[in-house]
């Protein structure tokens, strides 16, 4: 059975008047088991390849052997879909005209999934809401299923309305799960990212075929090792509290804040997703009433809950002092977080500002990326900055752009922008 534990870190001591209280919260799952296997109801997977006209034979090669690698890993006894996504998404497997749209995994599933992936071939265009749309009609064909993921490829643009995939994306949030991964340079990060944030998800670039295969293994074990379907952050404050933001921080940057369902008046739920054995970290701000020094008070209470069982708990304190040594600290992980929160916004900030010809912005703010990275240690995004940008002095974040820049380097950067490393020790 999964065990869940949560550890605060903060400075709790507050300067005379001071309101704002910051904590990261660690919470760490163990035992987590195999995704559908908890009596919780059954797990489904469904995998949506991009069918369209611009997958060339290589890259379709490559797609089918992906998709039937990740058939591989599939637990047999989860509930399995096949979607071919164009202008139009359709069910390749199972093929039905009525009823469940999914089937359990075992081994004749497996070979019949795997001859549909077979017969894909490009043509068409792509509307990605209709093969988002598609997965969730899909979803609900089989009401046992309770624990929803998808794997989302594409290598181009969508070719729809920007509001006909918002919409989409809208009816997919909170409902299913969802991974993307892009395959050579033609498609949109940010379309992309919008997907996999809003159904918490990841998103990556996969630049050359042979490197689909491995990716596509890697998504669906780490979704199998989701024992625990779904669990919420719940964060509770006092009366007259304001709540300035709720994050994960690790292993990537998500804001949550928008995504508060009111479970009481002075409680809000956040959603997580599904666990595996491992550990997140959450940035909580908190804005109280200043009181008097020497006064203490639970400025939040931070808890994971799995329905309505609270199963790990946090407290964030406040504390006022007059004593300069106490409240001038900040937190050494509050600080990394806070760097590493910067950096994700600098990096995808000094992109855009590339893209549109503004050089002098962009060089600014890949200059305070390439500081950030240093001063938090996040020596991946380091390196991946260093294939956009000359490195003068990374200490002062002075850097010049390259001129020549590989579109498929700065694609990299730009999807792990929100990626995170720990603090190190």
């Amino acid at each position: 059975m999964a065990e869940f534990s949560a550890t605060v870190y903060q400075n709790e001591f507050l300067p005379d008047g001071g309101t704002d209280v910051n904590a990261i919260v660690t919470v760490t799952c163990s035992g987590a088991g195999t995704a559908g296997q908890t009596g919780a109801g059954s797990a489904g997977e469904i995998i949506i390849v991009d069918t369209s006209g611009s997958m060339g034979p290589e890259t379709m090669a490559a797609a089918k052997r992906a998709a039937q690698a990740a058939l591989a890993e599939i637990v047999d006894g989860t509930y399995v879909a096949v979607i071919s996504g164009s202008n139009r998404a359709q069910l390749v497997f199972p093929q039905v005209r009525s009823g469940p749209a999914m089937v359990p995994m075992d081994a004749r599933a497996r070979e019949f999934a795997s001859q549909a992936i077979e017969g894909f071939h490009g043509s068409g265009g792509t509307a990605m809401s209709t093969w988002l749309d598609l997965a969730g009609s899909v979803f609900a064909s089989v009401p046992e299923v309770t624990q929803r993921h998808a794997i989302l490829l594409t290598d181009g643009e969508n070719r729809e309305s920007e509001g006909a995939l918002t919409e989409a994306i809208g009816r997919a949030t909170g409902y299913f799960q969802c991974d993307c991964r892009g395959a050579g340079t033609d498609w949109q990060v940010e379309e992309l990212r919008r997907i996999s944030q809003a159904l918490l998800g990841t998103v990556d670039i996969i630049p050359e075929p042979a490197q689909m295969q491995a990716q596509f293994q890697e998504m669906m074990r780490n979704s199998m090792a989701r024992g625990v379907a779904d669990a919420q952050l719940r964060v509770w404050t006092p009366q007259g509290a304001q709540i300035l933001f709720v994050r994960q921080v690790a292993p990537s940057v998500d804001d949550l804040t928008g995504r508060r369902v009111e479970v009481n008046a002075l409680t809000g739920a956040y959603p997580t997703g599904a666990w595996a054995d491992e550990s997140r970290d959450y940035h909580v701000g908190v804005r109280v009433a200043a009181k008097a020094i020497g006064q203490e008070q639970l400025a939040a209470r931070v808890q994971l809950a799995i329905g309505e069982n609270v199963v790990a708990q946090g407290l964030v304190k406040a504390t006022w002092s007059n004593n300069s040594e106490q409240t001038a600290k900040i937190d050494p992980q509050v600080a990394h977080y806070t760097g590493q929160t910067e950096l994700a916004a600098m990096i995808q900030e000094g992109l855009a500002a590339k893209a549109a010809g503004d050089t002098a912005t962009a060089t600014t703010k890949l200059g305070r990326a390439v500081q950030l990275a240093a001063e938090t240690g996040n020596d991946e995004a380091t390196s991946k900055l260093r294939k956009v940008v000359d490195i003068d002095d990374e200490k002062e974040g002075t850097v010049r752009l390259k001129a020549a820049v590989n579109k498929a380097d700065e694609m990299a950067l730009d999807t792990a922008s929100t990626k995170t490393t720990r603090i190190k020790k």
